[in-house]
């Protein structure tokens, strides 16, 4: 598995619930936000996911909450991707607060569509290979 990338974000007051904590939802939004990142970094645009005909997609996610986030709070959030043998694999995602404290873990099981077939394309390694001019940011 490469390096982490991470992106910094600050917790907005309208992101929190009545009780003052991060809403649950924002969670997955700082996640995706970090994912694009991360296919950013290794020079994968959306706009050049689309041309290429393909598009991601996520099949599940579990987040672990382990510590409260509240307005004001800074933190850090990691994405990796890891590779497996079949259509899917994993993307392993941290939110810690500037202290070092994780405050959640989030952990999906994500894939790239073929945006005319609207099928799981068979081998994604390679097809973003060739899409990325950074390839090893995502351990291609």
């Amino acid at each position: 598995m490469a390096q982490p990338i991470t992106v910094p974000i600050t917790v907005r007051g309208y992101e929190t619930d009545s009780q003052g904590h991060l809403n649950m939802s924002v969670y997955i939004q700082y996640a995706e936000h970090a994912r694009w990142a991360l296919l950013e970094a290794a020079g994968i645009s959306q706009v050049a996911m689309l041309e290429a005909g393909i598009g991601p997609v996520n099949l599940e996610t579990t987040i672990k909450y382990l510590r409260e986030l509240r307005a004001g709070d800074e933190v850090e959030v990691s994405c990796a991707f890891v590779w497996g043998e079949r259509k899917s694999f994993r993307v392993e995602q941290r939110v810690v607060k500037r202290d070092g404290t994780v405050a959640a873990e989030l952990s999906s099981v994500a894939g790239f569509l073929d945006l005319t077939e609207r099928r799981m394309i068979a081998d994604p390694r390679t097809r973003l290979r060739a899409l990325a001019t950074e390839p090893q940011v995502l351990d291609l």
